[in-house]
């Protein structure tokens, strides 16, 4: 008896473990579409997920029914319907409640105080800091305006906005420090190299001695929504210490991205 309830309870876990695995087939193939990718066949699905074909075929044909994929003769899209429930869920979702927490725990790890700037015509604005605790540091405040052409969040903010960025460079470029870039052709190579690197590391480019590290965060559409940034004192901050940091500044903003529901552009 003792045998019997036990591969009993076996079963059981087992049989509420299935539907799990099933998923995670689900999402796959539901991460396997992206905006370079927005439309794929049954062999294409297979090959971006790896599932069997007899697998990718019959979740295929599930997720179409339920409105998950959508169809056109061949090929497969998402649904129309995922947008009316995406919707639901970014009703009510204040950016800020998302970008805070991440902004204190970067700060924590680093020490260094963290922001996010969006664009506003052709100013940066931050909107949400997270202050050092260090005595020495570089003023910063939610609301406080800076040219978009200079630091490393105005350098990410004009990376991934191109009319933005085009609109700048017509005008005649401020030079705040000496460090100011104010050679059209250079910071174009600089916004160039930026977008192709995923973040923007400047040193004493808005005020002397002090340095920034930023990476861009996305939307759903991925389209950008601003930059994320750590600054503070040069003698804190070297450009080498800026190097270290770059994954970690990186993989918070990619984690607001992911809260926010959003995707990075193709």
């Amino acid at each position: 008896m003792a045998v019997r309830g036990k591969s009993a309870t076996v079963a059981n876990e087992g049989a509420k473990q299935a539907p799990l695995l099933v998923l995670g087939k689900i999402a796959e193939i539901l991460n396997a579409f992206t905006l370079a990718r927005p439309s794929m066949n049954l062999r294409e699905i297979q090959q971006q997920t790896g599932l069997p074909a007899s697998t990718v075929q019959r979740l295929v044909t599930n997720l179409v029914a339920h409105g998950f994929l959508d169809r056109s003769e061949d090929t497969f899209r998402i649904g129309v319907k995922m947008a009316y429930w995406a919707a639901a869920a970014a009703k009510d979702l204040d950016i800020l409640q998302v970008v805070n927490p991440a902004l204190k725990d970067l700060r924590d790890q680093t020490g260094e105080t963290a922001c996010f700037f969006r664009s506003e015509g052709t100013q940066r604005v931050c909107i949400a800091v997270a202050e050092t605790r260090h005595a020495l540091r570089r003023e910063m405040s939610v609301g406080k305006i800076a040219p978009i052409t200079v630091g490393s969040s105005g350098r990410v903010l004009l990376a991934w906005d191109p009319d933005l960025k085009e609109r700048v460079l017509r005008e005649e470029l401020p030079q705040l420090t000496e460090s100011t870039v104010t050679d059209k052709d250079e910071l174009r190579r600089l916004i160039k190299q930026t977008r192709s690197e995923g973040y923007a590391i400047t040193v004493g480019e808005r005020i002397d001695g002090a340095s920034g590290l930023a990476a861009p965060v996305f939307d759903s559409a991925g389209d950008l929504v601003g930059a994320l940034m750590v600054h503070g004192p040069t003698l804190r901050m070297s450009y080498e210490r800026c190097v270290e940091w770059v994954d970690l500044v990186v993989e918070h903003a990619e984690q607001i991205t992911r809260a926010l529901g959003g995707r990075y552009p193709a």
